[in-house]
């Protein structure tokens, strides 16, 4: 599918009676699309850190992801429109908010490509063929970065460093299963309903 068609979707998604509804292709959307709490189409601060706390994340790591987060992805995700104080994310144009120094799984367009999830295991899973340690996450991290690209290393590590010490197993491993369901965020969805029970929330800061 090209760029023309995906943004025949996103106009079909905006139409949806006032619903935004993630392209079934675009995986990065959906995958984004569980922190918009409302539906719209638009990630604000405040439904960033709802989204954070409902995955079972401090109230200290919930407020500073949703500041940094969106401030750093309001303006790629609205280029052309003027600056928002509100730091608006629009989750139809998340792909151009894509960083360097990450694992590819995601394409330009936001698509999933398997060859590249299955690359993740098959370069680091060293210990066990569909899990990784601490230190075989540590070391695809350093593998994909791209040369003085700071911001995209900083991205890369507090990203998988969150996803690892929510999600870890009580072995210390991150299992393959998990990592693929947050790329389409059903992972997000899962621990929603996990704490919803009113489990003390976990504060990783």
């Amino acid at each position: 599918m090209g760029s023309s068609s995906l943004s025949e979707n996103s106009k079909q998604q905006e139409n949806n009676g006032g619903t935004f509804v993630p392209n079934e292709e675009d995986v990065l959307q959906r995958h984004v699309a569980f922190f918009d709490r409302n539906h719209d189409g638009i990630v604000y601060p405040w439904e960033t850190f709802q989204g954070f706390r409902a995955i079972g994340c401090g109230i200290m790591l919930s407020t500073v992801s949703a500041f940094l987060i969106n401030a750093a992805l309001s303006r790629k995700t609205r280029q052309g429109k003027f600056p928002s104080l509100l730091f608006p994310v629009e989750v139809k144009n998340i792909h151009k908010a894509k960083h360097g120094s990450d694992s590819g799984v995601y394409d330009n367009e936001g698509r999933f490509v398997p060859s590249k999830f299955e690359e993740i295991f098959e370069k680091h899973a060293h210990t066990y063929p569909n899990a990784l340690t601490s230190d075989e996450l540590m070391g695809m991290l350093k593998a994909n970065r791209d040369p003085k690209d700071y911001a995209g290393w900083l991205a890369a590590y507090t990203e998988w460093k969150i996803l690892y010490v929510l999600c870890k197993d009580k072995n210390g491993l991150l299992q393959k299963d998990t990592v693929r369901a947050v790329y389409d965020g059903s992972l997000f969805e899962r621990m929603e309903k996990e704490n919803s029970g009113g489990d003390k929330k976990k504060d990783v800061v």
